[in-house]
């Protein structure tokens, strides 16, 4: 496994179910000029993955607000996908999910990415690209733990933040929140009011 952060995102190009249930054959490098956060996850049908699937749904509006395109990708064909997303969640299936789901059957992506587990599928990795396709946070979870995909948009706010004022995001920031100038003036001024709540 890699560590691809402050790399360039490996680009690729694979079919994908769209948003609108239409097939499509897309590319990372499409979606440059926007952030861009891209998730695998094992396998369809299975268990932990339609939860988070659905999780990254739910926040979509909120992840489109702040400009991010959310891509998923896992091993499976675009069709699996697309049988998956006609399958009612009280039968175990997603519904209509509005981001792209990319099929990854050869394993290109997954291998490009480093998150490939020795069995075949993908771990659960998250990748938080910048608008010049550069990776800035990179998370792999085993097979059994589920993502908190708030964390995701507060890694993306404080992104954009740090992107827009030049400061630094000091631990469990959250939008709205003081952020750090870069220097040891910054940091002494921040600690002075801020440590005891840290």
């Amino acid at each position: 496994m890699s560590v691809l952060v402050n790399r360039a995102a490996p680009d690729f190009k694979a079919q994908a179910v769209m948003g609108d249930g239409s097939f499509k054959e897309i590319k990372l490098s499409d979606y440059r000029g926007k952030h861009v956060a891209l998730f695998f996850w094992p396998l369809d049908f299975t268990f932990v993955c339609p939860s988070e699937i659905i999780a990254h749904e739910h926040r979509r509006k909120a992840f489109e607000e702040r400009g991010v395109q959310l891509l998923g990708v896992s091993i499976d064909s675009q069709f699996t996908h697309f049988a998956w997303r006609q399958t009612p969640v009280a039968k175990g299936g997603i519904g209509e999910i509005g981001f792209p789901m990319v099929a990854d059957v050869q394993h290109e992506i997954t291998r490009a990415y480093g998150v490939e587990h020795q069995d075949g599928v993908a771990f659960r990795a998250t990748f938080l690209i910048d608008k010049d396709g550069v990776v800035q946070h990179q998370q792999v979870n085993n097979l059994p733990l589920g993502r908190d995909v708030d964390e995701l948009l507060r890694l993306v706010d404080a992104l954009q933040f740090t992107e827009q004022h030049g400061e630094v995001c000091p631990a469990g920031w959250k939008k709205g929140d003081e952020g750090m100038k870069p220097t040891a003036d910054g940091v002494a001024s921040y600690l002075a009011k801020n440590a005891a709540a840290l």
